[in-house]
Parts: structure tokens; sequence; C-alpha cells
């Protein structure tokens, strides 16, 4: 272990012993963003990165139940994402079906999909359903795996959900513009029955959200992180908490 390493490990472990697990976030949300950028800079192809990207997802969720974190979404495939070309789209495709296989087969995680089902291939559709069913028992972290999801197709998808479960009760739209709220709507998104997320990290310095949970997320806090995703460190992590403990949320009050 060179000098630089014994720095961070101290330095990490001072962050983590002053963090309050009450304050901890219950539900995070994370962009896993700068896979292709990392790889570049070390001189890398974009399926290395992608690799290396999908290696880090299991230290994350390792991080998180050291913290009492109970649910993570994972943006790891937006829609946007399904409209590279073949050559780009096929390879990525197969590194976030391994990487959802290894979840579900680590045994400590309980892994559902966010997105829509119908825009995959059939075989990343099978990957993970098999995720979904064989982890469904599980009682460990929720681990949403967002792929082909984006924000709006979400709103979308739970709206469209929401009329068909209406018309086949008989309810007419004139009685439905009466009764229809928040709360309807939201029993139709992806993420139903679950807590909305507390904090969003974005990693590789981008400051936008690009869609991400745009329903969930109004009242979010959120912590963007310079560092690229396969580059992301635990002590990056213990900060996003800290920052996060030491935040007011006020909720619009």
């Amino acid at each position: 272990m060179n000098l630089r390493d014994l720095v961070y490990r101290l330095y990490a472990r001072r962050v983590e012993g002053r963090l309050d697990h009450a304050q901890v976030p219950k539900h995070i949300g994370v962009i896993l963003d700068g896979n292709r950028r990392w790889a570049k800079a070390s001189g890398g192809t974009p399926e290395q990165g992608h690799k290396a990207g999908a290696d880090k997802i299991t230290e994350l969720l390792g991080w998180c139940a050291e913290t009492d974190v109970e649910v993570v979404t994972l943006w790891m495939l937006s829609t946007d994402n399904l409209n590279r070309p073949e050559e780009q789209l096929v390879p990525l495709l197969g590194i976030i079906e391994n990487a959802v296989r290894s979840l579900a087969a680590d045994g400590r995680w309980r892994v559902h999909h966010v997105g829509t089902m119908d825009l995959l291939p059939a075989r990343t559709q099978a990957v993970l359903k098999e995720a979904e069913q064989a982890t469904r028992h599980h009682t460990g972290i929720l681990v949403n795996v967002a792929v082909g999801y984006g924000g709006r197709q979400e709103i979308a998808d739970a709206v469209r959900s929401l009329l068909l479960e209406h018309a086949e009760r008989g309810t007419s739209f004139e009685e439905l513009a009466e009764i229809v709220d928040v709360e309807h709507i939201s029993e139709h998104l992806y993420t139903r029955g679950q807590p909305d997320p507390d904090l969003v990290i974005r990693t590789s310095g981008e400051q936008r959200l690009s869609g991400f949970m745009l329903w969930q997320s109004a009242h979010s806090e959120y912590y963007f992180c310079e560092v690229h995703w396969p580059a992301f460190r635990k002590v990056d992590f213990l900060r996003a908490l800290r920052d996060y403990a030491a935040r007011h949320r006020r909720y619009g009050t």
C-alpha cells in the first residue's frame, strides 16, 4: 500500500466515523455516467469502460448496506441509449445482462426492473424477468435496475395504465377527470409502492437529470460528483451522504 492509498483510507474512515446514520437517505438514485469518458482517458475501449462501470455496482451496494440505505435505483440504460448504433448497443446490453445476473446471484439484493420492457430485446427482457423472479423473497436492499428507462416515458406509461384501468371499470372520461390526482398517477409508476428518492447522485460532472425519475425526484436532493462512474470511490459516496445530512429539507415550506 502506498502513501496515497493510506491517506485515502484514513480520510474515508474519518468521514465514515462522523456520519450520522439517522440522517442517511433511505432511497438513493444513481446516474451511472462517464463510463466511455473514463475508458477514453485511460486508453481503453468503450466496452471496457462499461464493463468497469458494471463491476463498480457491487461495491456501491456494499457501501449502501453498510450505511443502512434501503432502496437504490441504478440508471443503467436510457431510452435514448437504445438509439445507439448496433455495434455499440449489443455489447452494452450484454454487459448489462451480465451485471443483472450477478446482482441476482449475489443473494443479498432484491432486483426490480424499472423501464419499458417492450423496447428491449427479448434476451434482455428474459434476464430482467428472471432476476426479479429469483430475488423476490430476498430481504436486502431493493435494487431498481433502470434499463430502457426514460422519465417522460414513465409518466406517459403511468397515465396510459391509469386510463386502461378505469376503462375496464367503465369509468367515463368526465368521471376520471373529476377524481384523478397526483396519488392516482403515482400508483401506476414503475416504482409504485416505494419511497421517492431522498438523494440523487450523478457522476462525471454533468449537472442535469436528463430525465431521471422526473416524477419521483420532485423533492430529492442532488449531488453532482466530478469523477467518472468507474472511478467512483467509497469516499465519494460518503461525501455525498455527508452533504445530504447537512442540508435542511423543507419540502416547499
